[in-house]
């Protein structure tokens, strides 16, 4: 009896570990969100993030050694996110309205549910993207890459006009991210203390209108 008994706890005690450690690691990411989207890279400190997880610094680099370690990672995390969202050929719908309509509310999302994220990542970019230029080449490029074919593909079969399909992306990029980066502006122009759900929904609403209309298709 005891000896069938031990396997089932050693068995166990990895998994609790395992559990407890993805608890941690995700309680500290957030936190490293929150510090570098107000502070930056240079401006946050292990000591604040450490104190914004609740975590003493010593337990906090046991998960993650490095400031930088910790930084690469919450970009990492945002950009998996974002390229979830980002692949217009994975966007439900039979149509081009549909799919754009869907690859335009899903990156509004993105900045309603991570605005801190997107902070983050807007101010590496802003910075040269030092911490993440290979990862964007290696991952954002292949992906625009065939959502730019994709695109082409309409324009030959006369769906939409004969627009340029980088600038369509560049135009939903910084249109739905301004909600997030700039969100202060925006709810200051609205005489709001916070943008709500439907800010989000009506922002939707304007852009996926704005860029049918512009590249010639109808919703």
């Amino acid at each position: 009896m005891t000896g069938n008994s031990t396997p089932a706890v050693e068995e166990i005690k990895p998994k609790r570990r395992s559990r407890i450690r993805e608890a941690h690691e995700t309680r500290i990411l957030a936190a490293a969100e929150d510090v570098f989207a107000q502070f930056g890279y240079n401006g946050a400190s292990v000591e604040a993030i450490a104190e914004q997880a609740g975590l003493s610094k010593q337990n906090m680099l046991y998960y993650f050694t490095s400031k930088e370690i910790l930084y690469r990672q919450v970009l990492k995390t945002i950009l998996d996110l974002w390229l979830e969202k980002m692949t217009l050929l994975e966007q439900a719908g039979e149509d081009p309205a549909a799919m754009l309509e869907n690859y335009i509310r899903g990156k509004f999302e993105i900045s309603r549910t991570h605005p801190n994220g997107s902070k983050v990542f807007a101010n590496e970019i802003i910075n040269g993207a030092p911490h993440l230029k290979e990862y964007l080449r290696e991952r954002l490029l292949p992906q625009l890459e065939a959502d730019l074919a994709l695109v082409r593909g309409w324009i030959a079969d006369g769906i939409v006009d004969p627009i340029e399909p980088e600038h369509l992306f560049f135009t939903i990029w910084a249109s739905t991210q301004t909600y997030a980066d700039f969100s202060a502006q925006i709810e200051l122009s609205l005489g709001k203390e916070s943008l709500e759900a439907d800010d989000f929904t009506r922002a939707g609403d304007f852009l996926t209108h704005v860029i049918l209309k512009g590249i010639g298709l109808k919703g």
